[in-house]
């Protein structure tokens, strides 16, 4: 069977993009490779990645779609965080572009979004909850 063991997103600035990972969530940097082409933060089993346009280019023989702050990407990072509101604060604070406000979902879960300066999505949500739900099953929702 497969294990999912990175998510890489393709950035202008890797370093930049590590740093305000860091400040923005708390995350600790793993290792920015000698040449400044690929950067690692430490989140836990999955490892969250950032190489450059240029290594996309040499890795990706077809052109590829750039993440960009003209429109929200089909796909999101998302942390889960005991405290949604103070994490979201954080994130604002450190330059994060706030997309939505926390919202308690359906499913007992508190989301908000951001994003960051290179236009990628970030959800911040609390552990989701099915406590009190029957069968495990949502109410109101189509999630399930």
């Amino acid at each position: 069977m497969n294990r999912l063991g990175n998510i890489i997103y393709y950035v202008q600035d890797v370093a930049k993009t590590i740093a305000f990972f860091e400040k923005a969530f708390g995350l600790v940097k793993s290792f920015i490779d000698p040449s400044g082409q690929y950067g690692q933060l430490e989140t836990g089993g999955t490892a969250l990645g950032f190489a450059s346009f240029e290594l996309a280019k040499m890795n990706l023989p077809k052109s590829f779609g750039a993440v960009s702050k003209k429109e929200l990407p089909g796909c999101e990072i998302a942390f889960i965080s005991k405290d949604v509101h103070r994490a979201l604060s954080l994130a604002v604070k450190a330059g994060a572009e706030l997309i939505a406000s926390p919202e308690e979902k359906p499913w007992g879960q508190t989301v908000a979004y951001v994003r960051d300066f290179n236009g990628i999505l970030i959800e911040i949500a609390s552990e989701m909850s099915m406590e009190g739900i029957p069968s495990g099953e949502c109410q109101d929702c189509s999630c399930h």
